[in-house]
């Protein structure tokens, strides 16, 4: 699979960067600078350019920007292909979630989802949780679903509709707070699934 990471330069990005290379997928390391998109992409070992470059001919944009900058980077792109929103905001005030939002302005099929999994934790091998993905397209919540078995032990869940989104990234808050209430590296599994 080709994958474009747009805000691939950020912790996340790098990331998930490297466990897809990993898995053989050809990486396109995406940012708004492209000396440093092609920094990054020499240290992974993987492709950078400009966002706006790196999504072409792409079989799945990631859009792993920060939360506050997804729906104005997302609006910046020509897309062909589905976009994964990987972003989740802390606090906000928004009904919506950033992936209905990012939905909004992009005229491709929009999937949410790895929510629950830190940048930290895929630096390493995969991390021995299930990731989770939501969206109302089929064919785009298929690879989101691919993608994200490669970056974990666990399973890769598809947690529902895009509204769902809503429920994952408020997900990240509370992990994040469980982390730093018992100083850990809490992730999530769910049980009773075949």
């Amino acid at each position: 699979m080709r994958v474009a990471v747009v805000g691939g330069t950020g912790p996340f990005g790098r990331a998930l960067a490297t466990q897809l290379r990993a898995a053989g997928d050809e990486v396109v390391l995406g940012s708004r600078d492209h000396a440093r998109a092609v920094e990054a992409a020499a240290e992974l070992g993987v492709e950078g350019a400009v966002n706006e470059e790196a999504v072409r001919g792409a079989d799945l944009v990631v859009l792993a920007t920060k939360a506050e900058a997804a729906v104005e980077t997302a609006c910046g792109l020509t897309l062909e292909s589905p976009l994964l929103s990987v972003a989740s905001e802390l606090r906000s005030e928004e009904s919506r979630s950033t992936a209905e939002r990012v939905a909004d302005v992009v005229d491709v099929p929009v999937v949410a989802g790895l929510h629950s999994l830190a940048a930290g934790k895929l630096t390493a091998e995969p991390p021995d949780e299930d990731a989770f993905v939501c969206g109302d397209d089929a064919d785009a919540k298929r690879l989101a679903l691919e993608l994200a078995q490669k970056l974990v032990r666990g399973r890769a869940v598809d947690a529902g509709p895009l509204r769902s989104a809503r429920a994952l990234e408020a997900l990240t808050g509370v992990l994040v707070g469980i982390n730093r209430r018992y100083k850990a590296h809490a992730g999530l599994r769910v049980t009773g699934l075949p």
